[in-house]
């Protein structure tokens, strides 16, 4: 999907890879240790890649969900077309009555190609089923899932404006999904508040040569820091200095898991900060994030980041 299915959008981000789906996904998370990519929206599942699918993942299922439909190429006359545009056509009919909201985290299979037959993701080909917030995938998922039941197979056809508007690197034009709704939670809590004020680190900051601020919200637990190639499993949400939340991993009810050497250089320095269990803000100047690179977040950010564990 983040990038994305994005995808948990930070790691995408962190990354600079797309989640598949995650803004799916949107253009920003992709959800931390689940291998899946997400349909991202905007920044970076955003804000999620995954590892490469075996493309000779076996089962004659698998494969059947791996083929193109017949009708890729544009929606048949019994497609029913919202009013933005998306086409739907139900599959299989669901088993529930509850149908998601815009910020529910769902757990589906998917596949999705271009509307020339090309697979470009799929949750059947890497064997486990992606979930993710609805409100961190590109559009045409969020509409389109919350037309869904549990239980439910639907096809959609999104058209470029719903889906990666052209985005450098994103499948291009209308997209075409086999979506299985299999399950919906309650969506979480955004996490922390934005920072305030958020434009500009406070003057009791601490600043690194590099031009990284830092502010301690709560002390660690223990005398551990983590070095600059360690695992570490974190909680984090992530603005732009305008006050826009692009990622978090508290909406995927999810820490995120990664390696210190395998994110933005701001990250990396950061987290070195920090002790165990130790909860900060850090200002993230734009040479020490995306570096104005398409479709990821722009100019300075802001992490609230807790660190929860180093696992190596």
């Amino acid at each position: 999907m983040r990038c994305a299915l994005f995808a948990a959008l930070l790691l995408i981000p962190l990354l600079g890879a797309c989640d598949g789906l995650k803004k799916l996904f949107s253009s920003s998370d992709a959800p931390a240790e689940t291998g899946a990519e997400t349909p991202e929206a905007g920044s970076g599942d955003t804000a999620a890649a995954a590892p490469a699918a075996d493309p000779e993942a076996p089962g004659e299922a698998v494969d059947e969900a791996l083929k193109a439909p017949s009708d890729v190429a544009a929606a048949p006359e019994d497609a029913e077309t919202t009013s933005s545009g998306l086409a739907s056509k139900v599959l299989a009919a669901g088993t529930g009555e509850k149908t998601p909201g815009a910020s529910d985290i769902v757990t589906v299979h998917y596949s999705g190609w271009t509307t020339d037959g090309q697979l470009f993701d799929s949750s059947h080909r890497r064997g486990s089923p992606a979930s993710f917030p609805l409100d961190q995938v590109i559009e045409g998922w969020t509409e389109g899932l919350q037309l869904m039941r549990v239980g439910e197979k639907r096809r959609l056809w999104i058209p470029e404006a719903l889906a990666y508007r052209g985005a450098p690197g994103k499948p291009a034009g209308m997209l075409v999904f086999d979506v299985e709704l299999l399950e919906i939670k309650e969506g979480a809590s955004v996490g922390p508040e934005a920072p305030s004020p958020i434009a500009t680190p406070p003057k009791s900051a601490k600043k690194t040569r590099s031009g990284l601020a830092y502010v301690r919200k709560e002390k660690g637990t223990s005398k551990d820091s983590p070095g600059p190639t360690s695992k570490v499993r974190v909680h984090y949400a992530g603005w732009t200095t305008d006050g826009k939340l692009f990622d978090s991993s508290y909406r995927r009810n999810q820490p995120a898991v990664f390696a210190l050497n395998q994110v933005i250089p701001g990250w990396t320095e950061a987290l070195q900060l920090m002790k165990k269990g130790e909860r900060g803000v850090v200002w993230i100047p734009e040479e020490l994030a995306y570096k104005g690179a398409a479709g990821a977040p722009q100019g300075t950010l802001v992490f609230d980041i807790q660190l929860l564990d180093i696992l190596d």
